[in-house]
């Protein structure tokens, strides 16, 4: 009896590699030159139906998704992302990463940061189905802001003793 040899998939599996690390580059050129009259695009990068979730909004849909990017633009100077780290794992894409604005009110003169990371699911056309921002809200924004930064600072080192 004679047996087959298995065909080896390891030129395959290097292809969708590529094919998926070329989308995750799309994606972090999208972000880290992202404008306002960019935010028109965003179905290039978006199923219809993707969800968005961080600690502040989680919606569904390209429209709610602009509303929250486009409020972004409204309330902040300058606002934009700088990607610092990416893992890609097939339809997966973990990206860390900086985001730097100014505030129009209280200290508009010192440019914030905000360190993160998004978790993005991708559907077979390489559009996001899922955007998960995960980052500290009480440590990186609201111990920033005057009043109440002084009030989520007194509480940390009470709960540190």
């Amino acid at each position: 009896m004679q047996t087959q040899a298995p065909s080896d998939s390891r030129p395959e599996m290097a292809q969708q590699t590529q094919a998926h690390r070329q989308k995750a580059r799309r994606i972090v050129d999208f972000f880290e030159t992202l404008t306002p009259a960019a935010l028109a695009q965003l179905p290039n990068y978006y199923s219809p139906q993707a969800r968005f979730k961080d600690p502040f909004n989680d919606v569904t849909g390209v429209p709610e998704i602009e509303k929250i990017f486009h409020h972004m633009y409204l309330s902040l100077r300058e606002p934009h992302f700088v990607i610092t780290g990416q893992v890609v794992d097939g339809a997966q894409i973990f990206l860390m990463w900086e985001f730097r604005f100014h505030m129009k009110r209280f200290d508009t003169r010192a440019e914030q940061t905000i360190e993160g990371s998004s978790y993005l699911q991708l559907n077979a056309q390489g559009l996001i189905t899922l955007h998960r921002d995960y980052w500290d809200a009480a440590q990186e924004l609201y111990e920033k802001l005057p009043v109440l930064g002084s009030l989520m600072r007194w509480l940390k080192r009470r709960a540190m003793r």
